[in-house]
């Protein structure tokens, strides 16, 4: 699967290691055991902490996340989201810094060589540029026997304008329980049935809404419903929305139906809430 191409991506682990490391950024790039004014080493001067023996990129390499496509930037920093942890609830508050690393560009999708693709996950971000993605995978897929298109999904997780755009793009498309709220929708029943109609013909609108389960609407009009699946003991809802996400994108790509993998979903996102991290969810 492929996902937003921009690197690095959200926090996916225990943020320990960017706590820890030594090579945590002070600065535009800069590690903070060097001094701040002389000239660095030749070979520290690649971009942000994306050089050879990075922390970062071993820790891809940990959970075999493939790197071929992946956009190595010439500015900004590698961002640190520093996660605080409630032992009480599980919920979180979440420290961004360093956040000026461009996003991927259309130009830099253009490289993608999409006959390696099975399925393709856009998360919504700098929209302009997406949408432009999602054309070229719209183009591809019409020169393509129907066995060989690509599945596409799109996420929209913020409530911005611009990211309203990417409704229309998606056999499947995720909307967060914030934009529902956004729009004025106090269910998840009640967003799908609120902004199906900004989806394209034949897609389904998948919508989860945290203790509360999840929903979808496809074209057949039917709303389909999993109810969540909570821990014995909330420990750490970080990543549980993206959890969630990858648990329904999996089940679909393997075949199965929508109501089965809302459930999957639904399972893989409550065993991740009562999990410090992601390691040990499947």
């Amino acid at each position: 699967m492929l996902s937003h191409l921009s690197y690095p991506p959200k926090p996916v682990t225990n943020p320990s290691p960017f706590l820890a490391s030594p090579l945590a950024p002070q600065g535009p790039w800069w590690p903070h055991h060097l001094p701040s004014n002389p000239q660095p080493p030749a070979e520290l001067r690649l971009p942000g902490l994306l050089r050879p023996g990075s922390f970062v990129l071993d820790d891809l390499r940990r959970y075999s996340v493939d790197l071929r496509y992946m956009v190595f930037q010439t500015t900004g920093s590698v961002p640190i989201s520093t996660v605080i942890i409630s032992e009480a609830s599980g919920s979180r508050t979440i420290l961004h810094a360093y956040r000026n690393l461009p996003d991927v560009s259309a130009k830099d999708f253009e490289k993608v060589e999409l006959t390696r693709f099975k399925w393709i996950h856009i998360e919504g971000r700098n929209a302009s540029e997406q949408v432009k993605m999602l054309q070229r995978i719209e183009q591809h897929n019409a020169r393509q026997p129907p066995e060989s298109k690509i599945q596409v999904s799109v996420e929209v997780e913020k409530p911005r304008e611009e990211l309203y755009q990417l409704f229309g793009y998606g056999d499947v498309v995720f909307v967060s329980k914030d934009v529902a709220k956004h729009f004025g929708f106090r269910s998840a029943k009640e967003a799908l049935r609120g902004l199906y109609s900004r989806v394209r013909k034949g897609a389904t609108l998948v919508c989860a809404w945290a203790e509360e389960g999840a929903d979808a609407l496809g074209p057949d009009g039917r709303l389909l419903h999993s109810d969540a699946f909570p821990p014995p003991r909330v420990v750490d809802t970080l990543g549980a929305g993206d959890t969630f996400n990858a648990a329904v994108i999996f089940s679909l790509s393997q075949g199965k139906s929508m109501q089965e993998a809302l459930r999957f979903g639904c399972q893989v996102a409550g065993k991740k809430c009562g999990l410090q991290g992601f390691d040990g969810i499947v």
